[in-house]
């Protein structure tokens, strides 16, 4: 059997720590005035964000609108050779897609590993957007165009199996080594992640 990648357990406090690190940054330059999630990962970081950001002109909140992908998970339908090589869409905004014209939405997510996730998102909202300006007149549409941007809580130092966009801007929490990502909304028993978190720390100190 191969052998288990070390883990690496982040906690609550240090995962709202990277965040609210990071969203200095993001709001000095990409100023977004909505935030995609994808589910479910992005959903805790996302609404993290979103005490950290407020709206660059009416400092207002910012709206989070959610895009569930799976690309791990054993979902209903799905077979055993899909999961963790396909994509799957298991949410979408649907109508609501005309909400994201005129907008600086910054897509979020908790883990860039394979990026196939991130490059799906981002592939398929742009379509989206240019289906909508489609429908504003020829004048209007540059005006109207979308701008997005990217954030995770953690970036895998690893090879890439999908590629982004080279004038969207990313930010990352923290850069990190190929390991097992055990994040504490996966978890039933948070005490014993917590403690085991400490250990791994207590270990690194020595």
């Amino acid at each position: 059997m191969p052998e288990e990648p070390p883990h690496l357990r982040p906690t609550y406090n240090e995962i709202h720590e990277l965040i609210g690190a990071a969203s200095v940054r993001i709001a000095a330059e990409f100023k977004p005035d909505m935030i995609i999630a994808i589910g479910g990962g992005g959903f805790f970081p996302a609404r993290v964000l979103r005490t950290f950001l407020t709206h660059p002109t009416t400092k207002r909140n910012i709206p989070i609108q959610a895009i569930g992908l799976s690309l791990y998970e054993s979902l209903p339908d799905t077979t055993a050779e899909q999961v963790g090589s396909e994509v799957i869409r298991t949410q979408w905004l649907g109508p609501e897609s005309k909400v994201l014209l005129g907008r600086r939405a910054l897509i979020v997510d908790e883990v860039d590993d394979s990026r196939k996730t991130l490059h799906y998102a981002v592939a398929e909202l742009q379509k989206d957007v240019e289906r909508a300006l489609e429908e504003l007149p020829e004048a209007e549409r540059e005006a109207a165009r979308t701008k997005f941007a990217i954030f995770v809580v953690h970036n895998k130092l690893k090879a890439k199996d999908g590629d982004l966009p080279a004038d969207i801007p990313y930010y990352a929490g923290a850069e990190v080594e190929d390991l097992w990502l055990d994040y504490p909304w996966e978890t039933k028993d948070i005490r014993e992640h917590d403690r085991l978190a400490a250990l791994d720390r207590e270990a690194k100190q020595t």
